[in-house]
């Protein structure tokens, strides 16, 4: 559990710096900048000798979904919502893990979906009808569609790593590249063809960018999806959404981002709601698949 911990404390100041100083650059190449940058960092660790092809290219592809397109739309999104904004609307990961691990292994915990309704809840007390309809509603939909691209990743990342235990000596570290770079190669497409060859960041720019690449990008993922192996999907939904809280009280107090006050109170407590009515269908559940957190 300390790994998911970890892993949502330094995504935190994401949300905000994005909002503040990379707006402006063309959303494909950021994320395909961003992810190449953590490829460079886990090139070196890289060791294929036991990996049957199979096994690579279904580890770029869930790296491709799960980091690639996640980036691509998630970035994209900063055009229309602020920081504080885009951490609130993940709010639906939960959901789709509790949905997709449900589908995937043939059984479902509905406790888990009552704990996402209230932070959907929670999170819609903050915007008005008027104001989704004003320019929202683009960013919105980018935001589900990331989400579903990061929750479908985690819950095949750790299926895999089930049924394929010879992957996870080394913590995972020497395959850990090859979601990366399936990664890289679906976000070189679209910055391809986006914006890349005009894409000139300013030396601040390129400071956070490469902060963005090394640290939430490279360390937190790895962190986040060797902690996912451990945990049963309550707890990893729980987790999803700790994230939130932090992102907005960093791009709030870090950033000086200004919502309504009271409507963000009444949402920070539906999503506070939601973690602990998650908390408690975790225990109830009790042991899943022997995946207890150490």
């Amino acid at each position: 559990m300390h790994y998911l911990a970890l892993a949502s404390l330094l995504w935190a100041f994401s949300f905000g710096l994005i909002g503040r100083y990379l707006t402006g650059l063309d959303s494909q190449s950021v994320a395909f900048v961003r992810l190449l940058i953590s490829l460079v960092i886990f090139a070196p660790f890289l060791r294929l000798r036991g990996v049957r092809w199979q096994q690579a290219v279904r580890l770029m592809l869930i790296g491709a979904v799960q980091y690639g397109v996640m980036y691509a739309v998630y970035i994209r999104a900063y055009q229309s919502l602020a920081g504080h904004e885009v951490a609130l609307f993940t709010i639906m990961t939960p959901f789709f893990v509790t949905l997709l691990d449900g589908w995937r292994r043939g059984r479902f915990q509905f406790a888990y979906f009552a704990a996402a309704a209230l932070g959907i809840a929670g999170v819609a007390v903050l915007f008005s009808l008027r104001r989704i309809g004003g320019g929202m509603l683009p960013g919105i939909a980018m935001i589900q569609i990331s989400n579903l691209c990061f929750a479908g990743g985690q819950v095949e990342y750790k299926l895999m790593m089930e049924r394929e235990p010879e992957l996870a000596g080394g913590k995972g570290m020497p395959h850990f590249g090859l979601l990366y770079l399936g990664a890289v190669l679906v976000t070189g497409v679209f910055a391809a063809t986006s914006g890349l060859a005009a894409f000139r960041p300013s030396s601040e720019q390129w400071v956070v960018l490469l902060y963005l690449g090394a640290i939430p990008s490279a360390v937190a993922f790895f962190l986040w999806n060797l902690g996912a192996r451990k945990v049963n999907p309550g707890v990893l939904g729980v987790f999803n959404n700790v994230k939130i809280p932090l992102g907005v009280l960093v791009a709030l107090f870090v950033f000086g981002e200004q919502p309504n006050g009271w409507r963000l109170t009444v949402s920070i407590l539906g999503i506070t709601a939601g973690i602990l009515v998650a908390g408690g269908a975790t225990g109830l559940a009790g042991r899943w698949r022997g995946g207890v957190d150490q």
